[in-house]
């Protein structure tokens, strides 16, 4: 931000205006446009975003045959793979997304990523943290959470709460991976669905009392509960305990909410909806995501694997990874703008690491952060 003046001393504002003299900046400017510039640059708008929705695509996309094509490269870097145009001119993406380039618009492509570890979970934590990790590649669970950095959701989780009866923070169908809750607490742990919603027999535990709890004995239970809670409040506070009551809490709202069940509650879409989304995981998650993101919840992490292409890169990308994705994605982002909610959602898809523009001897492409 351009900074002239402010409360502090008259011989800081005269560097201040020396040092911005000494820039070029006050050439042909006068203190009146300079003024006006301070005042406009002190102006922030609110963020829009209200939800994110996080597609992980776990073990490293290869972003050079999906969203970079290097079509002039020789063989061994370009691969097989063809650009095609996209709805954007100028904007050429992989023959691989073509439900994705029919919305092209709606969406950036960020070719600057990076960060500086090659490994998968201590990439991951860079990638949801934005922090370094403080432990070798595997190792995360042998530290302390509060040793570790908050995840992005339990940074919005915190930050913003629940819009509504179901969790802010949600994972599905697998936790994302290091981070978590990190040093804020397992009050701001994910809720996680570790369940395939495009499975038949899909259900999301906790939703419902038990079989044979009468409403009374439920009742009686909340009670006992919360009498137990006001027994503890005077003692020193105990982290376990702290856990504990976290989960109670939490399960309780879920089991008494029938807008919580109703959101949970894929079934509910049209098979015409769920056609269009793909009956894939990845595509019945994002779809529960949206559902989710009208709910209220505030972020929603989707972990999509097997991306770790060393061996048979091309042919996996073309045959099991990318077209669902591609379908995913789309119906996603055209779902989102088709109701409205699009301005308001920020949807994210990257893997922790791209793969390497040198094809391999076994036909893969390796780690490339």
């Amino acid at each position: 931000m351009l900074e002239l003046f402010n409360q502090s001393s008259f011989e800081h504002n005269r560097r201040r205006m020396l040092h911005i003299g000494g820039t070029g900046l006050l050439s042909g400017l006068t203190l009146p446009t300079l003024l006006q510039l301070q005042a406009e640059a002190s102006q922030t708008s609110s963020p829009k975003a209200k939800a994110c929705i996080f597609l992980m695509l776990e073990g490293g996309p290869s972003h050079i045959d999906m969203w970079d094509l290097k079509p002039q490269a020789p063989a061994e870097i370009r691969g097989p793979f063809q650009p095609i145009s996209t709805v954007v001119p100028g904007t050429q993406i992989s023959q691989l997304l073509p439900m994705c380039a029919k919305v092209a618009d709606k969406f950036t492509i960020l070719r600057s990523h990076s960060h500086k570890d090659n490994a998968h979970q201590t990439g991951r934590h860079w990638v949801l943290t934005g922090y370094p990790p403080n432990f070798a590649d595997g190792q995360a669970k042998g530290v302390p959470f509060n040793e570790l950095y908050p995840s992005l959701g339990s940074i919005i989780s915190r930050e913003l709460g629940s819009g509504g009866d179901v969790p802010p923070y949600i994972e599905m169908p697998n936790p994302l991976g290091p981070g978590g809750p990190g040093f804020y607490g397992a009050r701001f742990a994910p809720f996680t669905i570790d369940n395939d919603p495009s499975q038949p027999d899909f259900q999301v535990r906790d939703l419902n009392v038990p079989p044979g709890v009468t409403s009374d004995r439920f009742d009686r239970r909340t009670r006992l509960l919360a009498a137990a809670d006001q027994l503890g409040a005077g003692a020193q506070a105990n982290g376990k305990a702290e856990t504990l009551s976290s989960y109670y809490e939490r399960a309780l709202d879920l089991v008494t909410s029938p807008q919580a069940r109703e959101a949970f509650d894929i079934q509910r879409e049209s098979a015409e909806m769920r056609e269009r989304y793909g009956y894939t995981s990845i595509g019945q998650c994002s779809l529960l995501a949206r559902r989710l993101v009208q709910a209220g919840c505030r972020f929603i992490g989707i972990d999509h694997g097997s991306w770790d292409t060393h061996f048979d890169n091309f042919t996996s990308h073309e045959k099991a990874l990318v077209p669902p994705t591609d379908r995913a994605f789309s119906a996603l982002i055209t779902d989102l703008d088709e109701r409205g909610m699009l301005d308001e959602t920020l949807v994210v898809m990257m893997g922790e690491m791209g793969r390497t523009p040198r094809v391999n001897k076994d036909a893969g492409r390796d780690h490339w952060s």
